[in-house]
């Protein structure tokens, strides 16, 4: 049984565009009652103009606990939780406000999101419908290509938070715990935003849409599969594979960090990658 069926309760960060809000409309049209949470107001606004259906819009600061409060208050127990809400930027070394940005919220708005609802994920008894909590991710936060800190090390640590909800929940029977991670994707982040005084740019060839993400995401939460490491139209699941195996070889074997993107290395890399099956 999928936990996207008829009077399920779901719950989504950051689901006023995007990623977020394709699964938001997949909810709706799975017979769900969803509620959406975003910082944005105007894209808030916009969500809640066209998407019909048992919707609730929430307007909250992720990063804030006192509104995640508020947010348990209007939604009391959810069977699909999706912490989604993040933040991109640039900065670098002595840009405090950078890196506070970018973690407050993309790191601690999924740590207030698990503190307020995986107790009542872990108080649902063993016979309850489905239950499912998905974390969003990023490439960045597994093979770490150099010049953004501070998301590439908020996504990481996504990844290790994500890991250890699925091993404290493992012997939950009925929920499922997933970190999505997806590819190059036309969404806000990458120049699609939103906002009506916005000029809509063509979707690049190589990106993939919010949708075919979302679908992406459906299948793999149906096979149970945790870690969801989504393609796009220029990156394929090999080509993934092979940069994650070329990441963790760093430390396997004694070279620097970040060697994919070294001058000394690029060749071994290039060839590594050529001949490498997976």
């Amino acid at each position: 049984m999928s936990v996207f069926q008829k009077g399920a309760k779901a719950l989504i960060t950051g689901g006023a565009s995007g990623i977020g809000l394709a699964v938001a409309e997949l909810c709706v049209k799975s017979g769900m009652a969803v509620s959406i949470v975003d910082f944005n107001k105007e894209t808030l606004g916009l969500a809640e103009k066209n998407l019909k259906g048992d919707v609730k819009f929430v307007h909250a600061d992720v990063s804030q606990e006192q509104d995640w409060k508020n947010i348990k208050d209007t939604v009391k127990d959810v069977d699909f939780l999706m912490l989604n809400a993040g933040v991109g930027g640039q900065g670098t070394w002595g840009d405090g406000q950078y890196f506070q940005k970018i973690l407050s919220t993309n790191l601690f708005g999924v740590i207030n999101g698990l503190n307020t609802y995986v107790p009542s994920f872990k108080a649902r008894a063993d016979d309850a419908a489905p239950g499912a909590i998905v974390i969003t991710g990023s490439k960045q936060g597994i093979t770490n290509p150099p010049g953004n800190p501070a998301y590439n090390a908020s996504k990481a640590a996504v990844k290790t938070l994500a890991e250890h909800l699925s091993w404290d929940l493992k012997d939950k029977k009925g929920v499922s715990v997933h970190l999505i991670v997806p590819g190059w994707t036309f969404t806000g982040l990458s120049g699609n935003s939103p906002s009506s005084s916005t000029p809509k740019p063509e979707k690049p060839p190589g990106a993939w849409t919010a949708s075919q993400v979302c679908s992406y995401m459906q299948t793999k939460i149906s096979s149970n599969t945790f870690y969801i490491i989504c393609p796009d139209n220029d990156v394929s699941e090999t080509t993934d594979k092979k940069r994650i195996l070329w990441t963790a070889g760093d430390i396997v074997n004694g070279r620097p960090p970040l060697t994919r993107w070294r001058d000394e290395y690029k060749s071994e890399a290039e060839e590594w990658m050529d001949k490498t099956t997976v």
